[in-house]
């Protein structure tokens, strides 16, 4: 079975960023994705933009603590993970939410929309060192087991 996510898009508010008991640290950002298709009815150029909400853990969560802000650009790859609560009303609720495993900073909307900057790629896995002969990117890694930590994901401090 398979449950993976591939997001590119841009990041829409300064990431919220807590540590949980024990120092774990986890960040939650949104991000935008938007379709751009044309309407054969009407023969307009439309856009339909989706809002995903992504959390990240440990290494992950330090590198968007430090490098992503409000209008990076990033890909992420990750998981689907839907979370239940009570609200203060006692209502059931859900929430739907991607669990990253990669993320790459791709850059940053500058005026005009163009890409203001390329700094890397972040795994929650571990990776070979890169060759000598190409230059290296930082990468920050988190252990592959548990891909969810020991605090219960309900238990988001967000």
């Amino acid at each position: 079975m398979v449950n993976k996510v591939i997001l590119v898009g841009n990041v829409g508010m300064d990431p919220e960023v807590r540590a949980m008991e024990g120092g774990v640290k986890v960040a939650r950002i949104r991000l935008a994705t938007t379709e751009r298709y044309r309407d054969r009815q009407s023969s307009e150029n439309k856009e339909h933009t989706e809002w995903h909400t992504i959390t990240l853990w440990r290494g992950l969560a330090d590198v968007v603590d430090n490098y992503v802000r409000k209008g990076s650009q990033i890909y992420v790859e990750g998981r689907l993970r839907t979370r239940e609560w009570t609200d203060q009303q006692g209502n059931k609720r859900y929430t739907t939410e991607i669990l990253a495993d990669t993320m790459n900073l791709l850059g940053r909307r500058a005026e005009g929309g163009q890409v203001a900057d390329n700094t890397g790629t972040y795994t929650a896995t571990p990776r070979p060192a890169a060759p000598a002969a190409q230059p290296a990117q930082p990468q920050y890694q988190q252990p592959v087991a548990p891909a969810v930590p020991q605090e219960d994901p309900d238990d988001l401090p967000f």
